[in-house]
């Protein structure tokens, strides 16, 4: 950390050309000019593949076995009910359920060989979303804590604001939607799972969350067409007693008046001032015509929200492309369990057959088409992936249990290399053969590819520097 004009300035949060070459001018701590010029080369975003992510976050754990590891030759208790389709990668087996991403495999990468031994949904979700292991032991809760490590886009969004001159500050940095994960799960009390939030980076880091309401207790947006009254994609804690839509925040005094009424909120941020910096940022996002733009879905065609797919999912993947394209440097879509288990297919397979691959399928082939077709393909990242997998052993009705020692990951994008398959597994698809990928080097490839070094740190609630990623490094075979 450099001490300008006697005030601390970190180089990594955004120390200016003129305050460095004033300092090496007066020789501060015995740096000349060249190397403080070389310590704001290492400034984020420099020399970055990506200018954007998307991430894809398909929750409850899709199966290896029925998604792009398949074991057709398998024992039939291992090798699944459902059978490969020809892709355009040589090797690569991917479902019948699948199949239009079968037709664009040249365009991404599959890592069969993630793992890690976190086998519990919030923690493996806090893990593949941070590059961190949960504090809290397996089983010891469900929701966020102002503990947790903070989510990669949260990290983004940090060294994001603290550049000078950044030309998208009308763009929040990181968004999340359709929903904060576990909003609309079916559970005994309401979940927030962890692992997409800043954590004890502090609440200003938190995505811009938005919020999209199901029609009652048992419905699933994700697996049905949603209207475009449905399709609002209100704020997440700017909603009125009716809802408060971007639609309806033409006023800046209207808004600063429900803003108001929404007071009780402090204690949720944790403190008044918390508060009011959340509020203000809030308040100039949603005002932003460039925000307001990118959230509305209906200044698509009617052709291309088809290729996505009209469900809530594939919407949101619609949406997701249009906020990366406004500017948005990390963007985590949700595909949630609202039943309770959807991707976590203890009981059987027919959700994923008839619902939840279909989805999949859909909404991530026609991304990456789009983004290709729009020439942000080779600026954006796209990830997609659960926090597990499925066991290999399936009971009788084809339902798996949890397995995280084994599951893929699917990348494009931002210089990956289409048509590539990353890492062997065994037989049976339960363990790696070569090549295992751990979370924290999964983080370590997303850091790199957006031109954040793996290596750099930031101050946790203590004022400490602790690393952003602690032990991973970036999958470099990945680009070509």
């Amino acid at each position: 950390m450099l001490n300008v004009f006697g005030k601390p300035a970190r180089v990594c949060e955004g120390t200016t050309r003129r305050q460095l070459l004033q300092a090496g001018g007066a020789g501060l701590l015995g740096l000349t000019v060249p190397k403080l010029l070389q310590a704001e080369a290492t400034l984020p975003f420099q020399n970055a593949r990506a200018k954007s992510v998307i991430f894809l976050f398909c929750f409850g754990g899709p199966s290896q076995l029925e998604t792009f590891d398949m074991k057709p030759d398998a024992p039939e208790e291992i090798r699944g009910p459902f059978k490969p389709v020809a892709s355009r990668t040589p090797g690569l087996l991917i479902s019948e359920h699948l199949s239009r991403c079968a037709a664009v495999s040249d365009k991404f990468a599959v890592i069969k060989t993630m793992t890690h031994d976190f086998n519990d949904h919030s923690g493996g979700g806090h893990y593949v979303q941070t590059g961190h292991r949960w504090q809290i032991p397996i089983g010891g809760g469900f929701n966020v804590t102002p503990n947790d490590w903070p989510a990669m886009g949260s990290v983004v969004k940090h060294f994001s604001q603290q550049m000078p001159h950044d030309p998208n500050r009308e763009m929040s940095p990181y968004v999340v939607v359709p929903n904060f994960l576990g909003r609309l799960q079916e559970y005994r009390v309401q979940l927030r799972r962890p692992g997409e939030t800043a954590g004890w980076l502090g609440r200003a880091f938190d995505p811009l969350n938005t919020r999209i309401d199901k029609r009652d207790a048992k419905d699933n947006p994700y697996w049905r067409d949603c209207t475009d009254d449905e399709l609002n994609y209100q704020i997440q804690g700017l909603e009125a007693r009716e809802g408060v839509t971007l639609d309806r925040l033409d006023r800046r005094k209207s808004l600063l008046q429900q803003l108001d009424d929404q007071r009780r909120l402090a204690d949720e941020y944790g403190s008044v001032q918390a508060f009011d910096k959340f509020r203000q940022q809030a308040l100039e996002l949603v005002t932003s015509e460039k925000t307001r733009n990118a959230f509305d879905i209906r200044k698509e065609s009617d052709k291309l929200r088809d290729q996505y797919g009209r469900n809530l999912f594939g919407q949101s993947t619609l949406v997701a492309r249009r906020l990366v394209e406004a500017g948005a440097r990390f963007v985590t879509v949700h595909y949630d369990c609202v039943d309770g288990y959807s991707w976590d297919s203890h009981q059987h397979s027919e959700d994923v057959a008839k619902h939840l691959l279909p989805g999949l399928d859909q909404a991530l082939s026609a991304l990456l088409v789009d983004l290709e077709n729009r020439g942000l393909l080779d600026e954006t990242l796209v990830v997609a992936m659960g926090e597990m997998g499925r066991t290999p052993q399936a009971n009788k009705a084809w339902g798996r249990n949890h397995w995280s020692t084994l599951f893929p990951a699917v990348l494009a994008g931002a210089g990956i290399r289409g048509g590539l398959i990353y890492g062997e597994t065994d037989k049976d698809a339960a363990y790696a053969v070569s090549n295992p990928v751990s979370p924290e080097d999964l983080a370590a490839t997303i850091y790199h590819a957006l031109g954040i070094d793996p290596e750099a740190r930031i101050y946790d609630a203590q004022n400490r520097p602790v690393p952003i990623v602690d032990g991973g490094r970036p999958v470099l075979e990945l680009f070509g």
